[in-house]
């Protein structure tokens, strides 16, 4: 069974910053994508950033610049960190990966629970 954890969420005044972390664990044969996505009160779930196993890595435009998301391939994980944070960051952050199982064939979409993540004054 495979399980993806967020952390690192919280309150955090306007123009600060935030570190998230996504660990997947269990019984993993390889890991592919990994991303980042976010839902706001009443709007639709929102990519926010990806990145390959190899490192390649995009941001949606609302975010380049302020984020950086990064994987620790060792470890299962993948980081967001989060600068010069606005009050419309505020949401659910949530990750998901590309998983292989051991045993498996082919990759499928797993998804954390979410971290809540407030920015206000």
């Amino acid at each position: 069974q495979v399980r993806l954890v967020e952390s690192g969420g919280g309150l955090v005044q306007p123009g600060g910053s935030l570190k998230l972390s996504c660990a997947a664990s269990g019984s993993i044969f390889s890991i592919n994508a990994m991303g980042w996505y976010r839902q706001a009160p009443g709007k639709q779930r929102e990519l926010v950033a990806t990145i390959t196993s190899g490192g390649n890595t995009d941001y949606a435009t609302s975010v380049k610049v302020r984020f950086t998301i990064s994987r620790d391939n060792a470890k299962n994980t993948v980081y967001l960190q989060m600068n010069s944070l606005k009050p419309e960051d505020t949401a659910l952050y949530s990750c998901n990966a590309h998983i292989t199982p051991f045993g498996g064939v082919g990759w499928s979409v797993y998804w954390g629970q979410g971290t809540q993540v407030t920015v206000s004054s």
